[in-house]
């Protein structure tokens, strides 16, 4: 499986920004998606994980009611919606899946993906 994520950019605080995650090559009819960021001087941090199939939707806190993730099937692509963005969402943002996660421990744990995207920057500027 191969993932390219695209999207990212400079934006003002406030701003929006869609990230987008296209999966190639193999796939399974329940993998998982997350998506990932970390922050120059910082560890790799949870961002949001959804359910190929189910739509099943994992958000962590500093998120929530901010960003919104949603997938197309048919398009193997999985967006992330980023709204009233802060200088605190600057990072990279990664992409990652594989085939089953159970729970939100599951997704918010990066060692249980498989395959990884290469990144994409978002800096928010104050």
């Amino acid at each position: 499986v191969q993932l390219q994520a695209s999207g990212g950019g400079l934006v003002q605080a406030g701003g929006s920004l869609r990230l987008s995650c296209a999966a190639s090559g193999r796939t399974f009819s329940s993998y998982a998606m997350g998506w990932f960021r970390q922050a120059p001087g910082k560890e790799r941090e949870f961002v949001v994980g959804i359910m190929w199939s189910g739509g099943s939707t994992y958000y962590s806190d500093s998120v929530k009611g901010r960003f919104t993730i949603s997938r197309d099937n048919a398009k193997n692509t999985v967006y992330l919606q980023m709204n009233s963005l802060k200088p605190e969402d600057t990072a990279v943002y990664y992409c990652a899946t594989t085939n089953y996660l159970r729970d939100y421990r599951d997704y918010r744990d990066s060692k249980k993906y498989t395959y990884w995207g290469q990144g994409t920057l978002v800096t928010v500027s104050s």
